[in-house]
């Protein structure tokens, strides 16, 4: 777990870095590498709190107003003592197909992110439980935001469906939060 933290934290700075290298005034923005960070609160909170991310993403605009591309990212999430239950954190890497819609140039825009979410970090729900964490399930990111060309805001909620799994008596196990975002585009070219 620490050297996949230590790789995404390596993908991040490598990204921000080739960000500053760039001159986007003369680049096309028809393809774009997104890097952003997000953080939120745990809904509902029984076994999390709160959570914070990376997010990476390639995006290609099909059109002006509409992008397609692929997603992914790390989230973490801290665990909470719930009804004396010592719940673990876990963390969230999303495999996900990205869609994006804009209708101006700049301004307002809606976009999902769908796809698959595995769920990494201790085998126990709770520290204190015998029951394993689920290991993923659908992976579903809507979000409203503000975009221009070089920088995205957004308001989204991220959740990983995993059914019952993870349940312990009327503690539900919960991989969702609603959270703001901010991320920085990187022109690819043509």
């Amino acid at each position: 777990m620490k050297n996949f933290k230590t790789a995404i934290f390596g993908l991040a700075i490598l990204a921000t870095g080739f960000a500053t290298a760039q001159e986007t005034s003369s680049v096309s923005m028809k393809n774009m590498l997104k890097v952003g960070i997000s953080g939120g609160a745990s809904v509902p909170s029984e076994n999390a709190s709160a959570n914070l991310g990376v997010d990476l993403a390639y995006q290609n605009l099909v059109t002006p107003s509409f992008g397609l591309g692929i997603a992914t990212g790390y989230s973490h999430f801290f665990g909470q003592e719930n009804n004396g239950l010592d719940n673990n954190d876990f963390g969230v890497v999303p495999v996900a197909a990205l869609f994006r819609y804009y209708p101006k140039n700049s301004g307002v825009f809606f976009g999902t992110d769908l796809g698959y979410g595995f769920i990494v970090g201790d085998d126990k729900v709770a520290s204190n439980s015998v029951v394993n964490r689920p290991d993923g399930g659908l992976y579903l990111k809507p979000e409203i935001g503000y975009h221009n060309r070089d920088w995205n805001f957004t308001l989204h909620y991220q959740k990983t469906f995993t059914s019952d799994e993870g349940q312990i008596g009327t503690q539900d196990y919960n991989a969702g939060a609603l959270g703001l975002g901010i991320g920085y585009n990187i022109p690819l070219g043509k």
